[in-house]
């Protein structure tokens, strides 16, 4: 039989506009002809194998058509690409969601739903299909006619929404104006990269490669303030109705379905909802950020007033820390107490260096090799690779790591081609906002982070159903392994093997020890900001309040110390309200799992028992199994909160 092969993309404009009208159509039609067919299934004598075979040939077509327009809505440089790629997700879902309200398409599953049935099947078909009848249920297939018609016209609006909040938000790029020396404190390239213009004022943009640097070296305050403050109002007033009928019309459509609130819907097929039925998770999610509330209050209260003490050293006055002092102090204190110089730390790490870094220690880590491949993409700045082990072909990454205009404006990875064993390779692609020369660590530990996505992606990707294929586990644990793989940006003996000083030494241990230490302060302050961040995303949901505005403001203000700037609008440019919409609890739940996990390397993170137990464990199964099964698994127990409460409280 022949290998498969990774996709080949268009190498010009037209090609590309081609590829995004045609691949789509052919997918489409797949589906149609593996519909017709479950419709005459019990006619042609179909077994329940044969039935979730077919399910799996129209899901695999459907997710991968999907996938590829997705990320060119998000990457492609072209914005009428973008545009037809963006009017294909939303065809191609609205089939999807389509497809689970039809009575004739849920029959054949049904059908097969009995002792009988089920008796041939072996676990892994029995896990599809009790999945794929689950998904009937969600979709509002058991829904009278009227309603089901309802439950469509919603389905499909919301997808148009979550698309439009989207493209506004990577659409949206705003500029602040300041005198050149008000970027007092920044790098010297950085001055250097930013000169006046014909009016005297220097330009500074929300891009994460000028507000990244601004925010935390930039002494002026006002400064740091207007770019925040810019970067808080991102996508606003675009998405404020925007941002309003979807909260609205989520709660309609989980009312409809059979749930208390979109909270319930969401969680249901996660591990924070398993068990509790159509009307319990949401409330699960309310218990673990009050569990988080308790175990970080005492440590910010601690740390909240060192912060506005040295505030007061460059301003007097100051009566509160704000979002935009927050990174600002956090790395004044790591310099004057711990002797960890930002700007030093900085100055070792160059992205021409730290991208073969991050690919030389995932390699080594997980057994593969990353083979670069001349092949056609989307933009010029892509990178190829074959991931590749023992010669065999696992399958291919592409990492698009800068900014440009119209590109997805923050840091994610985006599944391509989901893995099947003998017909796809799975196939990924990063789509990162990096600077081209010096990186911060928060950079490089971002860049692992994503990465962790990539590996687990391809690694999981050699799967029998599309619909456990890859980053396919419950959505609360996905984070786990990508916040575990962030580990590896604060290990001495990694970061030696890719930096390089001024004079091509690697950043000293002690150095990164410092790092270490220094990073300990801020941890719990970090934790609340991530605590107000979930508590939007829950409360918007759940609450739905009118006016967004100050409710967001609220939520802020109540969890962490640290002010929100007033007045201003994230909940506007927040992202995550369309994909995690109402569970951003998912990072913390998933760095409880990663803190746990962290122990089963035993200090030692290059231990090749443990990688390859890991590997083995937690990123090749993709989602064939249960996310706690895998944890299970890899420690010999279930997870558990201790490690993240030491890690967080020091105790």
């Amino acid at each position: 039989m022949t290998a498969p092969a990774p996709i080949v993309y268009p190498t010009d404009l037209d090609g590309w506009r081609a590829f995004v009208a045609e691949r789509p159509e052919a997918a489409i039609s797949r589906v149609a002809d593996v519909d017709a067919r479950l419709g005459r299934a019990d006619e042609d004598g179909l077994d329940a194998a044969a039935r979730l075979d077919l399910w799996n040939d129209a899901d695999l077509a459907l997710r991968q058509a999907t996938s590829e327009v997705y990320l060119l809505s998000e990457a492609h440089p072209d914005a009428s690409v973008r545009g037809a790629a963006e009017e294909r997700v939303q065809q191609l879902e609205t089939l999807a969601s389509g497809r689970l309200l039809d009575p004739a398409l849920f029959a054949p599953f049904a059908a097969v739903d009995t002792d009988e049935g089920r008796g041939p099947l072996d676990d892994e078909q029995r896990r599809l299909l009790d999945e794929v009848l689950r998904d009937f249920r969600r979709g509002g297939v058991d829904l009278p006619e009227a309603e089901r018609a309802r439950v469509r016209a919603l389905t499909e609006r919301e997808t148009e929404l979550s698309l439009e909040f989207s493209r506004n938000l990577r659409e949206s790029r705003r500029e602040i104006r300041v005198a050149p020396e008000a970027l007092a404190g920044l790098p010297q390239d950085f001055i250097d990269e930013h000169p006046p213009g014909d009016d005297g004022l220097v330009v500074l943009t929300t891009d994460y490669p000028d507000l990244m640097p601004v925010r935390e070296y930039a002494t002026d305050r006002a400064t740091r303030t207007a770019i925040v403050a810019a970067y808080n109002d991102l996508a606003w007033p675009e998405n404020d109705a925007v941002l309003a009928e979807l909260l609205a019309l989520r709660q309609e459509l989980a009312t409809l379905l059979g749930y208390g609130s979109w909270a319930d819907y969401e969680t249901e097929t996660r591990m924070i909802g398993r068990g509790a039925g159509a009307t319990g998770g949401g409330a699960r999610i309310a218990e673990f950020l009050a569990r988080l509330d308790e175990v970080s209050a005492a440590a910010a209260d601690a740390e909240y007033p060192v912060l506005l003490a040295r505030l007061r050293e460059d301003e007097p006055e100051a009566s509160e820390v704000t979002v935009a002092d927050l990174f600002y102090l956090l790395g004044a204190l790591r310099r004057e107490r711990h002797d960890v110089d930002a700007q030093l730390v900085r100055s070792y790490f160059t992205f021409d260096r730290v991208l073969p870094g991050v690919l030389a220690t995932t390699g080594r880590l997980l057994d593969v090799e990353y083979v670069p491949v001349d092949v056609p993409t989307w933009h010029a700045d892509v990178h190829s690779y074959d991931v590749v082990r023992q010669g065999e072909v696992l399958g291919r990454i592409h990492l698009d790591l800068h900014p440009r205009e119209g590109k997805y404006n923050h840091a994610a990875c985006f599944g391509i081609a989901p893995g099947i064993t003998g017909r796809v390779v799975p196939e990924a692609a990063l789509l990162c906002n990096f600077s081209r020369g010096l990186m911060t660590h928060d950079e490089v530990t971002t860049f692992f982070h994503e990465f962790g996505h990539l590996v687990h992606d391809i690694l999981g990707g050699r799967q029998r159903f599309a619909r456990f294929s890859g980053v396919a586990t419950e959505w609360d644990f996905v984070e786990a392994p990508s916040q575990l793989l962030e580990e590896w940006a604060w290990d001495a003996e990694v970061l030696a093997t890719f930096t390089a000083g001024p004079d091509g030494e690697p950043i000293p241990a002690d150095l990164v020890e410092k790092m270490a230490v220094a990073d300990r302060f801020g941890r719990a302050l970090e934790v609340r900001r991530q605590l107000g961040h979930a508590n939007v995303s829950y409360h918007l949901h759940v609450d739905r309040p009118a006016d967004l505005q100050a409710a967001t403001e609220h939520w802020y203000r109540v969890t962490s110390p640290v002010r929100p700037l007033p007045g201003l609008h994230p909940y506007a440019g927040f992202g995550h309200l369309t994909g995690y919409g109402a569970c951003y609890y998912t990072y913390q739940w998933s760095l409880v799992i990663a803190r746990d996990l962290l122990s089963g390397f035993g200090g030692d993170l290059m231990d090749p028992e443990a990688a390859t137990r890991y590997r083995r464990e937690i990123l090749e199964p993709g989602g064939s199994r249960d996310a706690g099964d895998l944890v299970d698994a890899f420690l010999g127990r279930p997870f558990a909160f201790d490690a993240y409460r030491a890690w967080l409280t020091g105790a």
